[in-house]
């Protein structure tokens, strides 16, 4: 298998990231230059189908792009450590918190960096205001997280899931605009060191 890589995105990082905590080494990593349209060449678009990073090609020559799909996929074929749930109540609560974690957290702070960070402007056509929207939505998120971890040690239960992965590299790719969770959101960060802290936030720089 081959995964197409970028370190510049945040989304690439959640694969990298996933694959670490399982131990995962034998894919080939191929990195792409985003800033120099490395994903939009003639190339990349005939076997991926969009200019989109990550993408990870099967042996059989089947291309699955969106990183949770890819996570997913790397959970049935390296199924431990388990990061996506046992049973049917365990795997719909991580599914819940995994889909909070992406489209309350994770995307609008990637929609305040794509739209807010000088350098980014070389690649996108940026509107100030979905800057603002996103950082006000993640500040509204962080809330609601903080209460969740005042209840359990990470996003979805006892122990790190998928869900962890999404929230935490949204969060520290919004570093790139100086985004921080109020000091009063203590169990949110309890749990951001705990995952920084992780040796698969190393691996997934």
């Amino acid at each position: 298998m081959k995964l197409y890589d970028s370190r510049r995105a945040p989304n690439p990082r959640r694969v990298r990231w996933f694959m670490a905590e399982k131990g995962i080494t034998d894919i080939e990593v191929i990195q792409l230059d985003i800033l120099k349209g490395e994903h939009k060449t003639p190339d990349y678009l005939a076997k991926v189908g969009l200019p989109v990073i990550p993408a990870l090609e099967l042996d059989d020559g089947v291309v699955i792009t969106e990183s949770v799909a890819i996570c997913r996929y790397l959970e049935s074929v390296y199924p431990e450590p388990n990061l996506f749930g046992r049973g049917a109540e365990e795997t719909a609560v991580i599914e819940m918190w995994t889909r909070r974690a992406e489209m309350l957290l994770a995307t609008p702070l990637m929609m305040a960096v794509r739209h807010g960070h000088p350098a980014l402007a070389a690649i996108e056509t940026q509107v100030p205001e979905l800057a603002a929207n996103g950082r006000s939505g993640a500040e509204r998120a962080v809330r609601l997280f903080d209460r969740r971890l005042a209840e359990s040690p990470f996003i979805a239960g006892e122990r790190v899931t998928i869900a962890d992965i999404l929230a935490f590299t949204g969060l520290d790719f919004a570093r790139m605009v100086q985004f921080q969770a109020p000091e009063t959101a203590t169990h949110f960060h309890r749990w951001a060191d705990a995952m920084r802290a992780r040796p698969a936030a190393a691996a997934g720089t």
